[in-house]
């Protein structure tokens, strides 16, 4: 049967896959972190959050635990990035226009294009990028003074946009300054869609200043960073305040989750322009998580849209970013999203709050999960983990990470009768 075309998956094989895989391989990673003395709930906990990408901690003593699980955890973050980035270029093409939605994506289907080629050209471009960021990261660190093993395992997790260090203390706990600007320059890039990325790789950099999402993801670090200097006067001086401003603003936008400082003892005003970044997340085909900035864009534009409509009733304005047009099942798309982000933040929430939890570590900690950010505020603020949380708020924020790489409409189309009416394969 070798000698026989492979039959095509179907839109419900494609989905059901998808979902499944992110599923059974966090499970099966969590038994080296059982094995390394973990309860099974914080080891699902701590492979979902490397698998997913978000870098959120249940481990409890970094001095005794293995390097070689250090290790492991920080791969377990690299191929998550790696499969992240697949997953949303190859195997669902035109998210980026209707807000990354799985089930209004043209999935490849018996009649369409063979999806493994597609899959095995964009995996090995993902792969290589992947690799010339992680080199070029890796020798970054080394050189401003941070050990083989840490400059390897950081890198691993800063290209990944991921978070996870062997340090307890993140960043902070090596006391480099020049470290933490090698993070910042590479959580940058690692916050930009990967087609950019690639051009910027193979000669055509040029072409990433013709992209409107990656103007305004610039300046929203150049205004987050602002307010945040703002903010942080009275306790640090000039340099050291531009420094953790502009670290800290990067790596919750694009949702690495590393820390330079225990931003969680920030005033409140900083400490709102990090939530607020929480929910904006980084750019579109990118290993970041959170909502995502082409989502904002859209319903941005879309304001000012209504807001134009109102004054003058009879104009017709069609939606557009950046000159292409976006349909209106896009927009939909993309509110119903946002709806459905918020409610689980919310739900999440008060599962937390339920068991124990103040309303700032309950917030913070389904939004950090949620949006696959890592460290929030309060018992689960970046010098504290979420070990010390109830094991049902570990299970809860464990669904969250999931749900929340999976963009979470998925989880809510398989409760849907019709998505298992899908036509099967043809014969």
């Amino acid at each position: 049967w070798y000698g026989h075309s492979q039959a095509e998956p179907t839109r419900r094989e494609t989905f059901i896959g998808v979902m499944l895989l992110w599923l059974i391989i966090p499970l099966f990673g969590a038994i080296p972190f059982a094995y390394g003395g973990m309860t099974p709930v914080s080891a699902v906990f701590e492979s979902m959050s490397g698998y997913t990408a978000t870098g959120a901690t249940a481990l409890r003593d970094f001095e005794s635990f293995p390097r070689s699980l250090f290790l492991y955890r920080a791969i377990t973050q690299w191929f998550g990035g790696i499969g992240i980035i697949v997953l949303f270029v190859a195997v669902f093409p035109q998210l980026a226009i209707a807000g990354r939605q799985m089930f209004f994506a043209e999935l490849p289907g018996p009649t369409e294009e063979r999806l493994t080629p597609r899959l095995r050209h964009t995996a090995g471009a993902v792969l290589r990028v992947y690799l010339v960021f992680t080199i070029a990261a890796t020798v970054a660190y080394a050189l401003v003074g941070m050990p083989l093993f840490d400059a390897l395992a950081h890198a691993l997790t800063t290209v990944s946009a991921a978070g996870f260090s062997p340090h307890g203390l993140s960043l902070q706990g090596y006391m480099l300054p020049a470290a933490e600007w090698v993070a910042i320059f590479f959580m940058t890039l690692a916050g930009v869609g990967f087609l950019l990325n690639y051009q910027l790789l193979t000669g055509n950099p040029r072409a990433m200043w013709h992209s409107p999402e990656l103007r305004v993801y610039l300046l929203i670090i150049l205004v987050a960073s602002a307010l945040l200097f703002l903010a942080l006067q009275e306790l640090y001086s000039p340099g050291e305040a531009l420094r953790h401003s502009l670290f800290q603003a990067i790596s919750i936008l694009t949702t690495t989750g590393y820390s330079s400082a225990d931003f969680a003892a920030w005033p409140i005003p900083a400490k709102a322009v990090l939530v607020m970044l929480m929910f904006i997340g980084g750019s579109d085909g990118s290993a970041a998580g959170g909502i995502k900035i082409i989502r904002w864009m859209i319903i941005g534009s879309n304001t000012v849209r209504e807001l134009r409509c109102a004054l003058h009733p009879r104009a017709i304005a069609p939606l557009r970013i950046g000159g292409r047009l976006i349909p209106e099942e896009a927009l939909k798309a993309v509110a119903a999203f946002i709806t459905l982000y918020v409610g689980l933040v919310a739900l999440l929430a008060m599962i937390l709050a339920w068991f124990g939890a103040d309303f700032v570590t309950a917030f913070s900690a389904a939004a950090a999960t949620v949006g696959n950010v890592g460290p929030g505020l309060g018992l689960v603020g970046p010098v504290a983990h979420y070990s010390d949380l109830h094991s049902i708020s570990l299970v809860a924020l464990t669904f969250g990470m999931y749900a929340g790489r999976l963009e979470i409409i998925p989880i809510f189309v398989l409760l849907d009768p019709r998505f298992w009416r899908l036509p099967r394969r043809s014969r």
